[in-house]
């Protein structure tokens, strides 16, 4: 099968990201509609057709362009507003666009240097490489013009109805993932109809977050954050056209996708001029260390780029870096990832530029944010499948720190062992996982809370095994998981509880209050507010050991607040 050559190469990541496998899926073979019946929509810069799905009463447009091309002189920089294309006539909205380039994170025990076999020594890469790369960006499902979303929208195109609308942030740590992954219409269905879904994409890995120096003089810093804030404001400026109310939207992410809502909540310091959102909505967040544009490791990497592309000899690195064939690029972005140390990314928003003008967690603590009201949930065991297999042959759990957080200082190190010592977790991976589970995907979400008093909620997917992304089916049962090996996240197929648990937020997204019902088959029990002061209580969903739902009430633990607390105060002095 010629579909996803970097996929089969890097299949030993396979099980590092728990939906790697539903993106590998959807480039060979992309989700169909049942479609009768078409409904036109004019942008102004073109008209677009989209279709009636009679089986699901939603109406379909896939592909919608929201930006121009970020090719050529757009490489690296703001997206801009798409080109006139009404000399095209009415545009078919009813085939998913090409996803943008794609990569894997670092599968290495230890961090290493960049792979120059990769590139087959300077700039001329080996014979197998080029081949690998040319495979991947020929290949239809996947471009470099990839500035697209889809909109579904509940019954029949009415632009006099106002309804809620929920945009999808797809996560994949910022270097994979695209719209075609997630049926937008499985949201719909979810809350019950009368609201609207947008599934947006932006650009990832290098060429959506190569940052710098020069990056910052000559372009733009967190391009793909750019691309996402642009399809917000697209949002705003359109979705009258499609039923939907821009005072009444909701922005929902899973992973990095979470990542990049908390990025927009702390946009221009929590103090964005044009509201864009009302609501956010934060599944398994993923906030990595995030540097200063400027600091030694996105210098580095850029440094790495400029060498394998062999732009570093011009006189014009950036320059040359927006001439470069896109082949080159990807073979680039693959060997600076392959490099990294297993369960990390190297392109990440940093701080600088237009958009993020501080660390997330220093404008969190001020207590300004760009949302109304916030609902957080996360896994039990986030960081189990973000620890290399037989961790402990290779290190102890004060490299394994050293590693993770390079900008640590020693006594930082050993204080982060001490939190993690004598607890329960008896191994290096044990240890590992929590650590890795808790600073970057769990302890964020109480934080962001403590900005939200009475207008905040927190859940706890704890179905076992409870690993990272194993509650996305919930939200997208249309979701193709073949890929994903059942003893990875094995799917609770229960309609209650899967009602239950999607229910809540798309109530959220729909009433701004996860108790409202969206459907009758829905037995959540009434879901408290979080209050960080007071009761500190979240909600539960799991699962008996005879396979019955268990939704209720607890209390969060505070042996993990306390946990977190330490990264509280630790985020202030890294760039965490």
């Amino acid at each position: 099968m010629k579909c996803a050559t970097i996929f089969s190469k890097l299949s030993t990541v396979d099980f590092l990201f728990p939906y790697l496998n539903f993106v590998n899926s959807s480039l060979c073979n992309p989700i169909e509609s049942t479609l009768s019946s078409t409904t036109d929509v004019d942008l102004e810069y073109a008209i677009y057709r989209g279709t009636y799905n009679e089986e699901m009463n939603q109406t379909e447009f896939l592909g919608i362009r929201y930006a121009a091309s970020p090719t050529d002189d757009l490489r690296f920089q703001a997206p801009k507003t798409p080109n006139s294309m009404r000399d095209e006539g009415i545009l078919e909205a009813n085939n998913f666009p090409p996803m943008c380039f794609q990569v894997f994170p670092g599968a290495r025990p230890t961090t290493t240097p960049v792979d120059d076999s990769y590139m087959g020594g300077q700039s001329h890469m080996s014979s197998t490489i080029k081949t690998e790369i040319s495979n991947e960006t020929t290949n239809p499902s996947q471009s470099e013009d990839c500035l697209f979303l889809n909109v579904y929208v509940s019954g029949t195109l009415n632009p006099k109805e106002k309804m809620p609308v929920v945009i999808w942030i797809h996560g994949g740590g910022y270097l994979f993932g695209g719209g075609s992954t997630y049926p937008g219409g499985d949201l719909i269905k979810g809350a019950g109809g009368g609201i609207i879904a947008v599934v947006i994409q932006y650009r990832l890995g290098l060429f959506g977050f190569l940052a710098g120096n020069e990056v910052k003089k000559k372009g733009s810093l967190n391009a793909g954050l750019l691309d996402q804030r642009f399809a917000l404001e697209w949002i705003q400026d359109n979705i009258h056209l499609f039923g939907g109310d821009p005072n009444k939207v909701t922005i929902w992410g899973e992973t990095a996708g979470a990542g990049s809502v908390i990025q927009h909540m702390v946009a221009h310091g929590g103090h964005s001029s044009k509201k864009l959102f009302s609501n956010a909505i934060t599944s398994s967040i993923f906030l990595p260390s995030q540097y200063n544009y400027d600091d030694p490791i996105p210098e580095k990497i850029y440094s790495d780029t400029i060498r394998l592309t062999g732009c570093g000899s011009t006189n014009n690195s950036f320059v040359c870096l927006t001439q470069v064939d896109a082949l080159l690029l990807g073979a680039a972005n693959l060997a600076i990832n392959n490099a990294g140390f297993f369960g990390t990314v190297a392109f990440v928003p940093v701080v600088g530029g237009e958009l993020i003008a501080e660390q997330p967690m220093k404008t969190i603590a001020k207590g300004f944010l760009n949302s109304e009201r916030y609902l957080a949930v996360s896994n039990t065991f986030e960081g189990r499948l973000m620890v290399y297999p037989n961790l402990s042959s290779q290190m102890d759990t004060y490299t394994f720190v050293k590693h993770l957080f390079p900008s640590f200082s020693i006594s930082q190190i050993q204080k982060t062992v001490r939190q993690y010592t004598n607890i329960g977790l008896n191994t290096v991976e044990e240890q590992a996982a929590a650590i890795i589970g808790e600073s970057i995907f769990i302890c964020p979400g109480y934080t962001i809370l403590s900005v939200f008093h009475g207008k905040g909620y927190k859940g706890l997917y704890a179905v076992p095994p409870g690993n990272h992304g194993a509650d996305i089916q919930h939200y997208f049962p249309g979701i193709d998981n073949s890929g994903v090996p059942p003893e990875i996240n094995p799917f609770y197929n229960n309609t209650i509880f899967s009602t239950s648990f999607s229910g809540g937020f798309l109530g959220f997204v729909k009433f701004d209050d996860p108790n409202k019902h969206t459907l009758p088959e829905s037995k959540l029990p009434e879901w408290e507010v979080y209050n960080e002061h007071k009761s500190k209580t979240e909600m539960l969903f799991n699962r008996t050991s005879d396979m019955h739902p268990d939704i209720r009430s607890i209390k969060t633990d505070s042996k993990l607040l306390k946990r977190c607390e330490f990264w509280k105060r630790v985020a202030p002095f890294v760039p965490h």
